[in-house]
C-alpha cells in the first residue's frame, strides 16, 4: 500500500464501493464518488498495481478538504463486504476496430473480473461499465450465475443525459426539468423516446405550442448519438459524463432510494422476443439493484425501432457465444 493511504483517524467503515479498473473512467468515477460523498470506503483495483495506487493517493489528496473519506488500493479480496462493486477494465475502441472484435476481448476480460469478485463475495452487486456496456453486463451476469437484478449495467443512463442536455439546451430550460429516455442499445442503434418527453410534466408537444417553438429533432438526435464520438476525436476518451451517470446509479443503490433510471439489463420471459436480451429500459433501482423494469409508452415507430436494436444486440450475443445454451428465459 502507498504510503498516505492509511484509514483516517476517528473513520469508521459504513459503506464500500469498489471500482476496477484504474484508467481514465475508473479514476474519474471513483473521484466522483468521492465528490459527491456517495461512500466513505473507496477501493481502486486494477493489474497495474502502481497506477491504481498513484490514483487513489491523488483522490485521497482531495478529502483533506471538506471530508475524511478512505480511498485507496486494493485486491479482489476487498470485494469480500462492498455494498457495490464497479467493473471499467477493459480496452478502448481503436481505429478501425469493430464492436464485436472489441467485445471479444472485453468479454474476456470481464468473465475473468467477474470469477474473481466471487472468489471473495458470492452475492455481490455488480455495476458494468466496460464496452460494449450491453453484451458485458450479459457476460458477467452468465458468468456469475447471480439473479437478472443483481448485474447491471450503465447502458443509457449517459445517452439519456446527453438527450436531456440538447434538449434543455435547445429550449433553454433548466436540464433538471426535461423528463427524457433513450432505450436499447448503448450504441449506434439506441432509441430517443420522443414521444415521451415532457418539460415540467408538460408534454414536449403542448410545451413546443404554447412556446410558439418547434425543436429540430434531428439534430438532437444526432447529437445525442454521435457527441460521445466527437469527444474522444476530440480528446481521446470520454469519462467525466459516464462519471455522473455512474454516480447517479451508485446513489440511487448506497442510499436505497428507488429511482428510475434507464439501465442495461437481461430482460425476463414476460417480454417475449426480447427475452435473454441485456439492453437498456427504465428501471426502479435500489440496496438490491434493479427492483422492478418499467414499461414505457412508446409510439409504433419507436417500438420498431427497439425491436431493430434489440436485435443487434442478440447477434452479438449470440456471435459471441453469450448464454448460448440457455434454453429458457430467465426469471
Amino acid at each position: 500500500m502507498i504510503e498516505g493511504l492509511r484509514k483516517p483517524v476517528g473513520f469508521h467503515q459504513k459503506s464500500k464501493v469498489v471500482v476496477i479498473g484504474s484508467g481514465n473512467v475508473g479514476e474519474a468515477i471513483a473521484y466522483t464518488l468521492m465528490v459527491r460523498m456517495q461512500a466513505n470506503d473507496i477501493v481502486l483495483i486494477d493489474v497495474d498495481q502502481p497506477k491504481a495506487g498513484a490514483a487513489a493517493l491523488d483522490i485521497a489528496h482531495g478529502t483533506g478538504f471538506f471530508r475524511q473519506v478512505w480511498v485507496r488500493t486494493g485486491t479482489y479480496e476487498e470485494c469480500k463486504d462492498a455494498q457495490l462493486i464497479i467493473i471499467t477494465a477493459g480496452i478502448g475502441r481503436k481505429p478501425g476496430q469493430t464492436r464485436l472484435e472489441l467485445g471479444q476481448v472485453n468479454v474476456g476480460i470481464a468473465k475473468d473480473i467477474a470469477r474473481n469478485i466471487m472468489k471473495y463475495n458470492d452475492n455481490p452487486l455488480i455495476l458494468c461499465v466496460s464496452n460494449p456496456a450491453d453484451v458485458i453486463t450479459a457476460a458477467v451476469l452468465e458468468e456469475t450465475g447471480l439473479r437478472r437484478g443483481q448485474v447491471i449495467g450503465s447502458g443509457t443512463s449517459l445517452d439519456s443525459a446527453r438527450f436531456r442536455y440538447f434538449i434543455s439546451e435547445a429550449l433553454h430550460v433548466d436540464v433538471e426539468d426535461i423528463n427524457a429516455y433513450v432505450l436499447g442499445e448503448h450504441g449506434d442503434s439506441q432509441v430517443p423516446m420522443w414521444s415521451s418527453v415532457s418539460i415540467a410534466g408538460i408534454p414536449l408537444a403542448s410545451y413546443e405550442e404554447q412556446m410558439g417553438i418547434k425543436l429540430d429533432k434531428e439534430e438532437i438526435t444526432r447529437k445525442t448519438k454521435y457527441s460521445g464520438a466527437d469527444i474522444i476525436k476530440g480528446k481521446g476518451a470520454t469519462f467525466y459524463g459516464v462519471a455522473m451517470a455512474v454516480s447517479n446509479i451508485t446513489e440511487r443503490i448506497m442510499n436505497d432510494q428507488q429511482g428510475i433510471v434507464p439501465v442495461a439489463h437481461l430482460m425476463g420471459q414476460q417480454y417475449g422476443k426480447w427475452a435473454n436480451v441485456c439492453f437498456s429500459m427504465p428501471c426502479i433501482i435500489g440496496s438490491d439493484g434493479i427492483e422492478k423494469t418499467m414499461n414505457l409508452p412508446m409510439s409504433d415507430e419507436e417500438r420498431e425501432a427497439l425491436d431493430k436494436s434489440v436485435e443487434i444486440i442478440a447477434d452479438m450475443q449470440k456471435q459471441l457465444g453469450i448464454f448460448k445454451d440457455l434454453k429458457n428465459p430467465l426469471e
